[in-house]
């Protein structure tokens, strides 16, 4: 018995001594959380206000897409990553990105209905040339095709100009087809639907759509009328392998006469109208480019998590003053430097990122988000199919006046859009590591600010990539020349890129990917 009992507490024993114990699961957690912290502690005061100091500084002139400031902001920016030793994203060892763009001015010329003129800039708006003509007009209703619901059921589109309306169809009692409720669903919210009803339509093979909103098209009309006062035109990403669509908005009285019950007709039919749209444009080229580089992961190297800022800023005005932009966006680059060079000093100590991290500083935001809209739509460095998730930094550096005397928070934008595991995780990291509010007024649906499609991430959530937007607000010095480093605070900017640090470092070395929900 006794020789029984030895034997056994001896296999016990022989069994565990291979096995990791509590305590020594408890060590190895609490190493890797001192080894998590030291790196973040990298990221300082001191270094980002060295580097913003230069680059927000006169020398690079505002930073303005495609002006000579942009042209050394990139080159800042590739200088640093050299020196980081982070190589470049693309296969080709080059980091910057070439991002096609081109001015639009403002077209002149009409569309015809059965005869009838309407010019542009008056019924009918239209932001680029536009040469065609048909004998008839598919009408699709509100254009929406959704799991439950569809305009476009025995409907063909392909070769043809569509008809649609803003909103969302309603039963008898008044509820919503949709949501099957009395309250609106994704439909009704223009900044998100009209590039998903067009983008269907196109998927179709629609070549245009005339896109009839009464509440919005004063709205649309101003934007006109403002661009045809400063001559701006707009800039446009130029996608040479796309086919060419025209996109036009109409108002009632347009509307009305190619279908008069259009307010109250929610059949989808084929209108037989000929239609002549006759609009000319010329269009200047503009040069630009995005900056990537890449951390290779260590266990999974084909899955990718994207940390973002904007490296433009809107140049120099009129008078000749120039807008710094040292929040906007130079506190989110600089931040993304520090961040980038933290996970590098993580790599050469053997705690590299088990994903790949890419860092995308893109151009052309502040003309309309063209730089990551370049990246997403057209050519994407690494597949968005195997990104898990998009970090998107833009003004971290100053304190939103509503927030005097409570500074200690960042606003975050998104985070529960697409994955409740995304928000989960960035609310335990903080909790764990630097407890700053984290302010959700800006994530509301019904803002009138609308920043969730403002800024780059919007690209990325677009395609159903988790996002987190990082922002402090805005400030009196907003886009103007007032907007300078002496005005950063530089503590607060230090706390928010080491919470954007450790959200990472959890992103890209948990065990599996974050859950689209």
């Amino acid at each position: 018995m006794k020789k029984t009992l030895f034997l056994l507490v001896a296999t016990a024993m022989s069994c565990n001594s291979s096995q990791k114990t509590v305590t020594d699961a408890a060590t190895e957690e609490a190493s890797s959380v001192a080894s998590e912290i030291s790196f973040a502690e990298t990221i300082t005061e001191a270094e980002l206000k060295e580097h913003l100091y230069i680059y927000a500084s006169d020398e690079f002139e505002g930073r303005e897409t495609g002006q000579p400031g942009q042209k050394k902001a990139i080159a800042y920016l590739k200088a640093a990553y050299e020196k980081l030793g982070i190589p470049a994203a693309k296969k080709d060892g080059n980091y910057f990105q070439e991002v096609p763009l081109e001015i639009s001015k403002l077209p002149i010329g009409k569309l015809t209905v059965d005869g009838t003129d309407f010019a542009v800039g008056e019924h009918v708006l239209t932001f680029s040339a536009a040469n065609t003509s048909t004998d008839n007009i598919v009408y699709a209703a509100y254009g929406i095709e959704d799991d439950s619901y569809s305009n476009y059921n025995d409907l063909n589109v392909e070769g043809k100009i569509v008809l649609m309306k803003s909103g969302e169809p309603k039963n008898a009692d008044g509820t919503f087809v949709i949501s099957g409720t009395t309250e609106t669903s994704n439909w009704s919210n223009m900044s998100e639907s009209l590039t998903k009803r067009v983008q269907i339509a196109m998927d179709k093979g629609a070549i245009g759509v005339l896109y009839y909103d009464a509440g919005n098209f004063s709205r649309f009309k101003r934007r006109f009328e403002s661009m045809k006062t400063n001559n701006s035109g707009r800039m446009e990403v130029v996608d040479n392998s796309a086919p060419e669509f025209y996109n036009l908005f109409i108002d009632q009285t347009l509307a009305k006469n190619i279908l008069a019950t259009i307010d109250t007709d929610d059949k989808p039919q084929i209108l037989s109208k000929k239609v002549q749209l006759d609009f000319e444009s010329s269009n200047d080229k503009i040069s630009s480019e995005n900056v990537v580089a890449i951390l290779k992961g260590s266990e999974k190297p084909n899955e990718y998590l994207v940390i973002s800022s904007h490296l433009d800023h809107i140049g120099i005005t009129g008078d000749g003053d120039i807008n710094n932009g040292a929040d906007d966006d130079g506190s989110g680059t600089v931040a993304l430097l520090e961040i980038a060079e933290a996970f590098k000093k993580a790599a050469d100590a053997g705690n590299g990122p088990k994903r790949s991290i890419v860092f995308l500083h893109v151009t052309g935001e502040e003309k309309g988000l063209l730089g990551s809209q370049y990246y997403t739509d057209v050519d994407p460095i690494v597949p968005l199919a195997n990104t898990v998730a998009n970090l998107n930094i833009d003004m971290i550096g100053r304190i939103d006046p509503e927030r005097e005397g409570d500074r200690n928070y960042i606003y975050l934008i998104g985070s529960d859009k697409l994955s409740l595991e995304l928000h989960n995780l960035s609310e335990e990291v903080n909790k764990k590591f630097m407890n700053i509010e984290l302010d959700y007024t800006y994530n509301d649906e019904n803002d009138p600010n609308r920043f969730y499609y403002r800024s780059d991430h919007y690209n990325f959530a677009k395609n159903n990539i988790p996002i987190i937007f990082y922002f402090n607000g805005t400030h009196a010095d907003y886009h103007k020349p007032s907007d300078t480093p002496d005005k950063i605070n530089y503590d607060l900017l230090e706390n928010r890129s080491r919470l954007i640090f450790y959200t990472a470092w959890e992103i890209a070395n948990r065990e599996n990917k974050l859950k689209v929900d």
